[in-house]
């Protein structure tokens, strides 16, 4: 009998994080799961308890360190989110800002720099990472947005990920749905090429669900380990296509590097 996985989700009240935790649940066997966030109260909103949760701020290494102290994982799901200004006057373009203290290089490069630094300070030992597709376009809309250069930010920190000498997994998902996940198949690549080129104009999106499948399934795949990639899905019920299940086999399609 295996001891399970002692895992620690950063972001854990996240549309994607949330899934990721109560996933790591479901797997007792498996996994330990932890949750780092903000919010009490919306921990307990998602959860029903802050049981198992850390509260704090990824700007504060020593409790960054106490959450993550006797764990083997650290799955990073946090994220710089824009907010709007105002509602837009008819014709106008909506105009976005960051919060104080949340802008991307805070959130996004010095706040997952934070995180990987205190997880190699108490001896973890993989480090899974979801970033964002197009973070080889300087010139991408989300870049633009309220001239945060998040992706730009984001890659910085994968960057210094892969340099930090403990074994990671990067999953840069294509755009985010809210839809049911296991339903569709799996289609990775690397360097943002299926955003230019996207596979018979498949849409360059994927699942929530099927992104906290992919980071769940990365934890346990040795083959998983030192490698970075794009992920988007095929539509689900598109003919022809297989549903993934096979995740040692999709990670195979993956490379190292960033």
């Amino acid at each position: 009998m295996t001891t399970p996985l002692h895992v620690l989700v950063t972001g854990a009240t996240g549309r994607t994080g949330a899934i990721v935790v109560q996933k790591l649940q479901q797997r007792p066997e498996q996994f330990v799961a932890r949750g780092f966030a903000r919010s009490e109260a919306k921990v307990k909103e998602l959860f029903g308890t802050t049981e198992g949760v850390y509260l704090g701020d990824i700007g504060d290494p020593d409790r960054l360190k106490a959450a993550l102290e006797g764990c083997d994982a650290l799955v990073i799901l946090t994220s710089a989110v824009p907010q709007m200004k105002a509602p837009p006057e008819p014709g106008q373009q909506p105009e976005f800002v960051y919060a104080e203290g949340g802008t991307p290089e805070q959130v996004d490069y010095q706040g997952q720099l934070n995180q990987i630094g205190a997880a190699r300070a108490v001896g973890v030992k993989h480090i899974v990472l979801v970033g964002s597709m197009g973070g080889t376009n300087e010139q991408h809309p989300l870049n633009r947005m309220a001239n945060g250069n998040i992706l730009i930010w984001k890659r910085k920190a994968e960057a210094y990920l892969i340099g930090s000498g403990i074994d990671y997994t990067i999953i840069r998902a294509g755009g985010l749905q809210d839809q049911p996940g296991g339903q569709r198949e799996l289609i990775v690549g690397k360097d943002d090429a299926l955003l230019a080129n996207p596979p018979d104009g498949v849409p360059t999106s994927i699942p929530r669900a099927d992104v906290a499948e992919v980071v769940v399934q990365a934890l346990i795949a040795p083959n998983a380990r030192n490698k970075a990639f794009d992920v988007i899905s095929k539509p689900a019920g598109t003919p022809g296509a297989v549903v993934t299940t096979d995740f040692a086999a999709l990670f195979e399609e993956t490379t190292p590097g960033l």
